[in-house]
């Protein structure tokens, strides 16, 4: 299976971790980060913003897991982000999920169309996977945002 997702060394036995439902409160600096020249007239102000309320709605079902490959980087998820999966929410056309075929775990767009369901790939050279008679496919759930690390710290 392409693009498992997993946190363990071991591709069959994904580790997924439940996120904390104690707040994660961090300063923010301004309201915005302009990527042009910032005006030096702009006052600086410092917020406090909880990580926590803005990533995870369901605390009991949200985990992250860590994205393997390269299948979905036309949809900005790229090897080694963290994905935040959320158990709790219905799929639906379009989303990101985390699902598991044949036992096996995948990163894919679920398409649902016409009462079909196949898991689409953002990258052109993953075929598409159209479940088949007597396959096991599960969405195992919905990735709702993904944290990258753009320097240094570890994994």
């Amino acid at each position: 299976m392409s693009d498992a997702v997993y946190l363990s060394s071991v591709k069959h036995d994904p580790q997924p971790i439940l996120i904390s439902d104690q707040p994660l409160v961090l300063p923010v600096g301004g309201d915005v980060v302009r990527a042009g020249f910032p005006s030096p007239a702009e006052d600086f102000h410092v917020d406090r913003l909880d990580l926590t309320a803005i990533l995870v709605t369901h605390p009991q079902a949200t985990f992250l897991l860590r994205l393997r490959g390269d299948s979905m980087k036309d949809a900005g998820l790229f090897d080694g982000d963290l994905l935040v999966v959320n158990r709790a929410l219905k799929p639906v056309h379009q989303d990101v999920v985390v699902a598991v075929v044949d036992g096996e775990f995948t990163c894919k767009s679920l398409w649902l169309k016409y009462g079909r369901m196949k898991l689409v790939a953002a990258n052109p050279t993953y075929p598409e996977i159209v479940p088949k008679d007597g396959q096991t496919v599960e969405i195992w759930g919905v990735v709702t945002a993904s944290i990258k690390r753009f320097r240094g710290g570890g994994r």
